[in-house]
């Protein structure tokens, strides 16, 4: 009997400190995702400044382009008045896109590409846009290590005891954001 008794603590034993190491793992997993999202915010941000300085240095260049500064301004005040995460991502990723239609336009203004200003901010977007790709990749790397737990026998009992929930992967939503923008200017449209 002391025997069976002797087991039976040793099972809640090892149960209650595997529950314990397991949620651990969940809190830490947590945590890496909202620093990484902070991350991904704090780049974003670094973006959101930069824009409307490289905009001033653009703006003098054609009246047709108007268009796409405003879609410019639109999908930046979208991005940074966004409150939920699939809001912000989708005006993020548009931001991305029409930044990348102002570089096929400027390109067609070689003494603007030549003027000092416009260099220094375009390698400025240029390493902002790499940070904000390795940002996205870091979170959804957290995502994806959190998602291994929650789906994983069997953390995922405790995963789902403590109400765990599945965090959404950055990512772009449609292929029309994954194409590379083309800019198409002539008159005829």
């Amino acid at each position: 009997m002391e025997y069976i008794a002797l087991v039976l603590i040793l099972i809640v034993l090892i149960s209650i400190i595997f529950i314990w190491v397991v949620y651990n793992k969940f809190v830490k997993q947590k945590n890496l995702i909202d620093e990484a999202w902070s991350a991904i915010d704090v780049t974003l941000k670094k973006r959101h400044d930069l824009v409307p300085n490289l905009i001033a240095v653009v703006k003098g260049i054609s009246d047709h382009e108007e268009n796409l500064f405003k879609e410019v301004t639109k999908w930046r005040a979208a991005a940074m008045q966004a409150k939920d995460s699939p809001t912000r991502e989708e005006a993020e990723n548009m931001l991305s896109s029409v930044l990348g239609k102002i570089n096929v336009v400027i390109e067609n203004y070689p003494t603007l590409v030549s003027g000092e200003n416009y260099l220094k901010l375009q390698e400025q977007l240029e390493t902002i846009e790499d940070e904000i790709s390795y940002a996205r990749r870091y979170y959804n790397g957290t995502i994806r290590n959190n998602n291994i737990l929650l789906e994983s026998f069997p953390s995922n009992l405790i995963g789902n005891m403590f109400n765990f929930q599945k965090p959404f992967f950055f990512e772009v939503e449609t292929s029309a954001e994954r194409n590379v923008p083309l800019a198409n200017f002539s008159e005829d449209e």
